[in-house]
């Protein structure tokens, strides 16, 4: 069985009220009984891209328990690389895999320079794929990254998903150990399915996004909660490959 914590969007801006919202977080986990197989964060983890929010991060993301992250498209790649990968500046994407005992996490790179949409880039695709051909068939994989892509019925966040899918989920579909996805960038936990396997979004850190049923106005207005507390996803995949997840809020 795999434990693993998942937070996202903690937009650290240098201010005390994003970096208390994630110590929060991260101090809820630290004090667990039990070690965590990982603690994923999917983007978004600065504001700015500046390279001083990514020396905020990480600090604020020190954990007992290993931790996992890919960008958003706030994150800037050459700053992420330096400050929390240790490698030398670069643009091109940051796809990483973390072989676990029981699990796979294949971490892709889902932003876009310059852009708020997201899309899987053949090098990503061409990468996940290979983590995949050489991962073995009973080994589970869990796929991660920033956008979703699949419509999350919030007109805001879905004009700004993971666009060109039908690649990725041509590819899930080849390979039946794909176990779940799971993603960031709504600012609302949601669950749904991607080529029939679960989608799993993780709550927003630094705030929540209303629906559009709980504005009760059109367009942007009223869209983001700053007053709902942080929140993060447990995930549980059991050895029979089922996916269980459940949401903590915690209070910063």
């Amino acid at each position: 069985m795999i434990v693993f914590a998942h937070l996202s969007d903690t937009h650290l801006d240098g201010g005390p009220r994003a970096a208390a919202r994630t110590r929060a977080a991260l101090a809820h986990l630290d004090r667990l009984p039990y070690d965590l197989d990982a603690v994923l964060v999917t983007g978004d983890i600065a504001d700015h891209g500046l390279p001083a929010e990514y020396e905020e991060a990480r600090g604020l993301l020190a954990s007992r328990h290993p931790v996992l992250t890919c960008p958003g498209n706030h994150d800037v790649r050459a700053a992420f690389r330096t400050a929390l990968l240790g490698e030398p500046a670069a643009d091109v994407p940051i796809n990483r895999v973390h072989r676990a005992p029981g699990a796979v996490f294949a971490l892709c790179d889902s932003s876009i320079p310059g852009r708020d949409d997201g899309r899987l880039d053949e090098e990503t695709l061409t990468w996940l794929e290979a983590v995949l051909a050489e991962t073995p068939p009973t080994m589970p994989v869990l796929v991660a990254f920033h956008h979703p892509p699949v419509v999350l019925h919030v007109p805001y966040i879905d004009g700004i998903r993971q666009f060109g899918e039908d690649r990725l989920a041509a590819l899930v579909t080849r390979h039946p150990n794909v176990a779940a996805i799971v993603c960031g960038h709504a600012h609302t936990p949601a669950a749904t399915t991607f080529a029939g396997r679960p989608l799993v979004v993780a709550p927003g850190v630094v705030s929540t996004v209303r629906l559009p049923w709980e504005t009760g106005t059109a367009g942007t207005d009223g869209l983001v909660d700053h007053e709902i507390p942080p929140a993060f996803a447990f995930h549980v995949l059991d050895d029979d490959g089922r996916l269980t997840t459940h949401y903590r809020v915690v209070v910063p």
